[in-house]
């Protein structure tokens, strides 16, 4: 049996709110996996630092700010900058559908929009994350 998939579920930025980060992080614990939750307004800088330091599968970031084009992809740059590259980038938050692709294309592997259902997001992670197997 592998590892279990580590999570660090963040909130970039200046957004107030957390419930939705908070459900989410519950919902990934409860499926089993470590889930490490950063609190709010945090810089990207911080958020991968978190990740790198913790050895982290996957990175799960919330934005309802509207800065997620900025935000989102200054932290898969950063990964990738830190050879981090490989760890799975997903968020969600108030994103418009207009920008998915976008987002796609710079390297965050899925976004959630409000009205996912915290089962499609545990889903989505176990089907998506792999977490590294010993050789």
């Amino acid at each position: 049996m592998g590892t279990r998939i580590r999570v660090v579920v963040a909130k970039p930025g200046l957004d107030g709110h957390d419930r939705g980060a908070k459900v989410v992080a519950r919902a990934l614990r409860d499926a089993g996996m470590e889930v490490i939750y950063t609190g709010l307004h945090q810089t990207a800088e911080q958020i991968v630092e978190t990740a790198i330091q913790e050895d982290a599968d996957a990175v799960g970031l919330s934005v309802l700010s509207g800065a997620h084009m900025t935000l989102f992809p200054r932290v898969v740059e950063l990964l990738r900058e830190r050879g981090a590259g490989d760890m799975v980038v997903f968020g969600g938050g108030i994103i418009p559908d207009a920008d998915i692709p976008e987002l796609e294309r710079l390297g965050v592997a899925k976004v959630f929009t409000p009205g996912a259902t915290t089962h499609a997001i545990v889903d989505w992670v176990r089907a998506n994350v792999a977490t590294a197997q010993p050789a």
